[in-house]
């Protein structure tokens, strides 16, 4: 029992290390890429040493993979699961993209969009770090069009399936620009620009106004 006790310990001691240098990781990579996040690099910024990082994560690849994946928990966390208490549709859609443009403003990560961040550091560099990064923005793009789909599908949106996925992309590709200009700029202003963006966008489309107040991010 007393074996079986200090094993527990063991394990619980390596998983609560294995979060903290992730959440630095995490932040690191948004800042510096996944090309900058370096075992020696994330020792320097955790104060951890080289062996103990290269222990938990095996190596340069080990530790940009289980990056990704902590990351994607967080995206997901912050921005997703959310919405998932609003019915499939404009209204889980609207409060995507508000979550979205939050997440990215309120800087769950100092460089922003994490995956915005190490996408640029991957795209033409394929191996399993592209393919986890592209799986997760795959996702997410998918899912924001998914649920236009479905707004279209209920009638929620006065456009036909073919232009559901033009919408869906406009609708993202302002997120990202939001994203990426704030960052340039060091100003919060092009996340209610993207915002009003997205209603006028929708609002053509055929929205409901009353269902988009919660894009509204003028303060």
């Amino acid at each position: 029992m007393a074996e079986l006790a200090a094993l527990d310990g063991r394990r619980a001691r390596g998983d609560a290390s294995r979060r903290d240098v992730l959440a630095r990781a995490t932040d690191l990579a948004s800042v510096e890429g996944l090309d900058g996040l370096t075992i020696g690099r994330l020792a320097e910024a955790s104060g951890r040493s080289k062996s103990s990082i290269a222990t938990l994560f095996h190596g340069k690849e080990g530790l940009q993979l289980a990056t990704v994946v902590a990351a994607r928990e967080i995206f997901v966390a912050t921005i997703v699961e959310p919405a998932r208490t609003e019915p499939r549709g404009l209204r889980r859609l609207v409060v995507l993209l508000r979550n979205a443009l939050v997440y990215s403003r309120d800087r769950v990560f100092t460089g922003g969009c994490f995956f915005a961040a190490t996408a640029a550091d991957v795209d033409s560099k394929p191996g399993p770090v592209n393919a986890a990064v592209r799986s997760a923005l795959a996702d997410w793009y998918g899912y924001v069009e998914a649920q236009t789909r479905a707004a279209v599908a209920a009638g929620e949106l006065a456009i036909d399936q073919a232009e559901a996925e033009v919408l869906a992309f406009e609708l993202l590709a302002l997120d990202e620009a939001a994203n990426s200009r704030s960052l340039l700029l060091g100003d919060d202003r092009p996340y209610a620009l993207a915002a009003a963006a997205m209603r006028a966008r929708l609002l053509v489309a055929g929205a409901d106004p009353e269902l988009l107040g919660v894009l509204d991010l003028a303060d």
